[in-house]
């Protein structure tokens, strides 16, 4: 019976190599390669998810830690930080909070914290005593941050010491709520905040006992993410990325393996040249985003470094890798991978924006070469959880009868194109978002904050498309209120103080009305198309100057400063 298995299963990996060979032959050694990681991976998971109690990524810090204890676990502003150290420090964070936050296994706790030693710290510490990690993006304020906070139902918030005067913005609605909030610093004044760092630093290293986690199991919440993260091994962190300084720490640190966003390449590509460009020992860049002709200059400039440029999301069932360093592609279709992950692309209106269907009320396949929004069938093994306290948004993205009446498949809110070789490249995004220097913007967020300033009636938010840089940049076409003028100032202010940099219209279109479908949904489609040329646009158009602190009347001479670069965006 073994022997019977065993043969069956050689013959259909057999067949499927010379399926594949038939049609990418130059590539067929690393496909090979690929599917048999994918099959040692697969395997490896269900060993993990055998294992009593159930293994986790904290067993695996904690394994680590045992093995290799003095290895550099974090390096930060030339400081490191060993396993054995990490270890011992977040057991000071699990015992602080769990006397002082009075945390039990379960708990949510959020952190609205910077790219610091802290925040790895904390959520290993919360991993001890089986709390799960809510990781806030350190720029939303009022209400965004109010909505965020809410979705995951923490009840403790951890607050870095420079974000102190966001959270004061919401105290009032979060002591309502009767959430504890903790400052990270060793004293705090503010009534309602009680200060945390002395009391990470009074507290015990011992270790914890496993007991505190015990119910933790494959179906519990780990982490709640809101926006993309990072890998494991030794982590060098900055606060903040910095292109004139990004090569000279990668050679200060010898680090091999550096993580970007399509913007990063750009920015580095834009910085001077310099004799050295070439002398590090980065061997591998990981990421997305990343255009074909930045990724070429890229290459060129900065050596032999293996690109391997992926698409992912962070609630999606579906993947796609560049194993290949085929340049422009985010991956390539795989016979195995796409049996045991079922996906396609599919026919899409632009105007109705939703899946074309055909006279039975099925979705209609793309042809090789065209442009098609991605499906993945939801399974078992390629299961879609959803949005966190969202049940509206988790509905939004499942799509029915897709091939046959009762299917299910998660919309992933992405066009992408299979070519002739079948290479995967990424093309645009679709719906209620957009991204912008390496953010998914939320059109609706946006255009709540718009309609709260005194003049603006209705807004309809989108993104456009800026020469030279990758994603859209945020517009808005507005109608304003009867008898009012359009305000450029209060507007201004509204924005910056309610909106992350990268999410504000930089752009304003005032129109009479709003063109809107047969079910009142606003369209896009042609105002994208139309993008913030004053000589393309009839309708007066204003540009978001952070110079003058207000919306500016948008000339052609903006125009043109924009599209040689000489203003920054």
């Amino acid at each position: 019976m073994h022997t019977l298995h065993m043969c069956s299963a050689a013959l259909a990996v057999i067949l499927l190599l010379l399926g594949l060979l038939k049609y990418r032959f130059p590539y067929f050694a690393k496909d090979v390669l690929y599917i048999f990681r994918v099959i040692r991976i697969r395997v490896r998971m269900g060993e993990f998810l055998k294992k009593k109690p159930f293994y986790t990524i904290l067993d695996c810090f904690l394994e680590a830690a045992q093995k290799h204890p003095n290895k550099t676990f974090i390096v930060f502003e030339g400081k490191t930080f060993s396993y054995s150290e990490a270890d011992k420090q977040s057991n000071k964070v699990a015992r602080s909070l769990l006397e002082h936050a009075r945390l039990k296994e379960g708990d949510t706790v959020a952190l609205f914290l910077g790219n610091e030693p802290s925040y790895l710290l904390i959520w290993l510490g919360l991993s001890k005593i089986g709390c799960a990690a809510a990781l806030l993006n350190y720029n939303v304020r009022s209400k965004s941050f109010l909505h965020c906070f809410s979705c995951c139902a923490a009840n403790v918030l951890i607050v870095a010491a420079e974000l102190k005067d966001a959270v004061e913005e919401v105290l009032p609605t979060l002591r309502e709520e009767n959430v504890s909030v903790f400052l990270l610093a060793d004293e705090c004044d503010t009534e309602g905040m009680e200060s945390l760092a002395d009391k990470i630093d009074q507290a015990s290293d011992e270790p914890l006992s496993p007991a505190l986690r015990s119910n933790v199991t494959v179906g519990s919440p780990a982490l709640y993410i809101y926006t993309s993260g990072t890998t494991g091994g030794t982590v060098v962190l900055q606060r903040k990325f910095s292109a004139s300084q990004f090569w000279d720490d990668v050679r200060k640190y010898d680090v091999t393996v550096i993580q970007y966003i399509g913007e990063i390449m750009r920015y580095l590509c834009n910085t001077p040249k310099r004799d050295n460009d070439r002398d590090h020992r980065v061997r591998l860049a990981i990421g997305n985003g990343a255009r074909a002709d930045v990724w070429k200059e890229f290459l060129n400039r900065f050596g032999g470094i293996r690109v391997m440029e992926l698409y992912a999301s962070t609630e999606g069932n579906i993947n796609f890798i560049n194993y290949t360093g085929k340049i422009g592609a985010v991956g390539c279709v795989n016979f195995l991978h796409r049996k045991a992950f079922p996906y396609a692309l599919l026919k899409y209106d632009m105007l109705r924006e939703e899946p074309v269907r055909d006279h039975r009320g099925l979705c209609v396949e793309v042809a090789k070469g065209e442009t098609g929004l991605l499906v993945s069938r939801i399974t078992t093994t390629a299961a879609f959880l959803g949005y966190a306290g969202n049940l509206q948004q988790t509905e939004k993205k499942k799509l029915r009868d897709v091939f046959q009446k009762g299917d299910l498949y998660f919309n992933s809110g992405d066009l992408l194109r299979f070519d002739h070789l079948g290479f995967i490249y990424f093309q645009d995004r679709v719906g209620d978002t957009f991204r912008w220097k390496g953010e998914n913007v939320a059109t609706t967020e946006v255009s709540d904050v718009l309609v709260t300033a005194d003049c603006i009636q209705e807004a309809n938010v989108y993104g456009v498309s800026v020469p030279g840089h990758e994603g859209r940049i945020g517009m808005a076409a507005v109608t304003l209120k009867e008898g009012a003028e359009f305000d450029p100032n209060s507007v201004f202010s509204q924005v910056v103080s309610y909106l992350p940099a990268y999410a504000r219209p930089r752009f304003i279109r005032i129109q009479d009305s709003l063109d809107v479908t047969g079910t009142f949904k606003q369209m896009k489609v042609k105002l994208v198309e139309e993008g913030f040329c004053p000589s393309a646009v009839p309708d007066p158009l204003y540009f978001l100057d952070d110079k003058e602190k207000s919306y500016v009347p948008m000339t052609q001479e903006i125009f043109h400063s924009i599209e040689s670069g000489s203003i920054k965006l």
